[in-house]
């Protein structure tokens, strides 16, 4: 082969193996509970802090069995509000719904 092909072919597979790892990196995970989740904890929520919105602590559906999560700052984002993530039920199951900015 020719060395421009080589180079060509080279930054060819460079740019897709990239563009394939930011997929991997952006995919959705679904997590599925087959039990609802224990009530929620008391939590005691810290003052304001200027620049952050607080993220409250939620129950994480870990290796078979419910662990939880506490609560934590989140960066704002100007001209959004946060939606925390919650479980939504499903028939007999529980869906985990990811917190997100809207």
């Amino acid at each position: 082969m020719n060395r421009t092909f080589r180079l060509l072919l080279t930054h060819t597979v460079l740019i897709a193996a990239g563009a394939a790892a930011v997929a991997c990196a952006s995919a959705e995970v679904v997590v599925i509970a087959p039990s609802e989740p224990p009530p929620v904890r008391d939590e005691a929520v810290p003052a304001a802090r200027a620049g952050y919105v607080w993220d409250h602590g939620h129950w994480r559906w870990d290796h078979g069995r419910y662990v939880w999560v506490a609560g934590h700052w989140q960066a704002e984002r100007i001209g959004y509000h946060w939606v925390p993530g919650h479980w939504v039920s499903q028939g007999p199951h529980y869906r985990w719904v990811q917190g997100h900015w809207a």
